[in-house]
Order: C-alpha cells, then structure tokens, then sequence
C-alpha cells in the first residue's frame, strides 16, 4: 500500500517523495487520535483525507516552488521535511508507544490451517489493498481525470490549451499519493505499533519495493511486494549457512578456517539484509526493475 501511493507519485509527477513514510505514520496517528473519540471506522475513512489534504498543502506551498530546479532540490526538501514531522509528532503525541489497538469485531482468528492461525486483521488489510489498487488502475484508465492525470505528465501545455489547470493536476495527484499513505497508516498502525520511529522502519525498505519492482510500475510495485514478503518470511525459517552447502561438495569447515564468522552466517541471520541485496542485483542487471516504465 505504501510502495502503490509513492509510485502513483513518482510516475505521474517524476517526484520521489523522501517523507512518503512520514505520511504513513501522520495516518496512524490521525487515526489512534480519531477512533479514540469517534471509532476505527470513522478514522479509516477521515485519517486518509486529512493526510491528503496535507499533502496537497505541501505540494502547493512547499514542493510546487522547488520542483522546476530538478530532482535534487525535491530529494532535499522531503527529506527535510521527513524530519519536521517526525518533530512535530514528537511534540503532540510524545516519544513513547500509543495505544493504537485493532477494534473488536476484528480481532481473532479468520481460519486455522494445520496449526497456524490467520487472524481476520491480516484478511482485512489484504481486502483493502487490492480495493485500493483496483481502485486506482480504474481511476487511471477508466476515467476522464485519470486520463487529464496521465496527459499533464507528457503533455503539460496541450492540457492546459485544453482548459484544464494542470499545477492543480499534479498537487491533488501528490495528495491523492499522500492520502494512500496516510490510509496504509491507519491500517498498519495498529497491525505493528504506532511511534515516531515507524516511519524510519518501513521508510527504506518502500524504496527498494519501488525500485525493484520499476519505478512508476503500480503493478511492478505489487510484485516486487510479494516478491519481498515471501524471500523474507521464508528466509526466517532456513537455517542453512555456507558450511552446510560447502559440507554437500565434502569441504572440511573449522573454527580456524578463514572466514569462518562468516561461512557460519545461517539464510535466517542475514534475513534482514536480503531485501537490499536483491536491489543491489537489480540495480546492477536490471536497472529499469522487474516492469519498469519509466527512466531517469
């Protein structure tokens, strides 16, 4: 869901916004403030605008005056404003955990399979972001906006000639981007945990979702999230390290062979940093990503 709402960015305004994550955590801790006073239902709906609606201002106000000096100046003004809203959460909502809780009716488990159980959250939250996808390939494709959106990335000036104000195209695009974030925090906030060190834990690991899967592809996007998912759930479980593969050809591993801190590394310990090494793969052999659209 994350990875959908920055690609939506970065294909259709070539911005790659550095405080996407913070979004993401400005939605979950929209939504802890209005479900404890309105519900979880009210604060899926109203959190995900409020962040959209913030982030339009920032396009208008903020990044509007730097996007004509290229990538650079946009790289540096999200990333400084990734800080200013981790400071501003930090001052409103505090340093420590809040309790952000899964409401009730879904809470528990959806099936059992053998002896796992899969709890309804995680049902619900895949629900969600497949409507969220299939709602926007239809909004980009099945409408006359999505195609106003698409025609303003390639050709501003025939869009305008045509009466429509394509300045305004973009900020309710990099809104719309923001408001996806904004509603993966409302779903992911509770899910995990809601603190101001969210946005630093997923805000890396979106990045290599979007590059790996090619930037400005949502359906690459997708991939390249399942892709990820899977190589590190099932790499938890594998407890094979190269002495175990260099044991099978009949070497002879030792406590004093060199490198041995190493050789001794399992799948499961180097399981964090495997995400990252397949994008340094697939920035070497494929740059453009798994469906990449777009270049540069």
């Amino acid at each position: 869901m994350l990875s959908a709402g920055l690609t939506l960015i970065f294909s259709m305004m070539g911005v790659l916004n550095f405080a996407h994550a913070s979004f993401y955590m400005l939605g979950a801790y929209f939504a802890y403030t209005i479900s404890s006073v309105l519900g979880f239902w009210p604060a899926l709906l109203v959190a995900p605008l409020l962040v959209g609606a913030l982030g339009a201002l920032v396009e208008r106000y903020g990044l509007r005056s730097v996007h004509k000096y290229g990538h650079i100046p946009e790289l540096l003004f999200t990333f400084g404003l990734s800080y200013v809203i981790l400071e501003i959460v930090q001052l409103i909502w505090g340093r420590a955990t809040v309790p952000y809780k899964i409401p009730a009716e879904l809470d528990g488990a959806l099936f059992t399979l053998y002896t796992t159980t899969f709890p309804i959250y995680r049902g619900f939250m895949m629900l969600i972001a497949l409507l969220m996808l299939l709602a926007i390939y239809l909004v980009l494709t099945r409408t006359r906006i999505g195609l106003v959106i698409q025609a303003a990335l390639t050709h501003p000036d025939t869009v305008e000639a045509l009466g429509h104000n394509v300045p305004r195209v973009l900020m309710l695009v990099f809104g719309g981007g923001c408001a996806l974030a904004g509603l993966a925090g409302v779903i992911g906030g509770n899910a995990f945990v809601t603190e101001p060190g969210m946005a630093g834990t997923v805000g890396s690991i979106i990045f290599v979702v979007v590059v790996v899967g090619g930037m400005g592809s949502l359906v690459g996007a997708l991939f390249a999230s399942l892709l990820i998912g899977v190589l590190q759930t099932f790499a938890v479980a594998i407890d094979y390290s190269m002495i175990s593969l260099l044991a099978v050809f009949g070497a002879q591993i030792t406590a004093m062979t060199p490198g041995y801190a190493v050789l001794k590394l399992t799948i499961s310990q180097v399981a964090p940093i495997m995400p990252y090494l397949l994008l340094v793969l697939i920035l070497i052999f494929r740059p453009k990503g798994l469906m990449g659209t777009r270049e540069g």
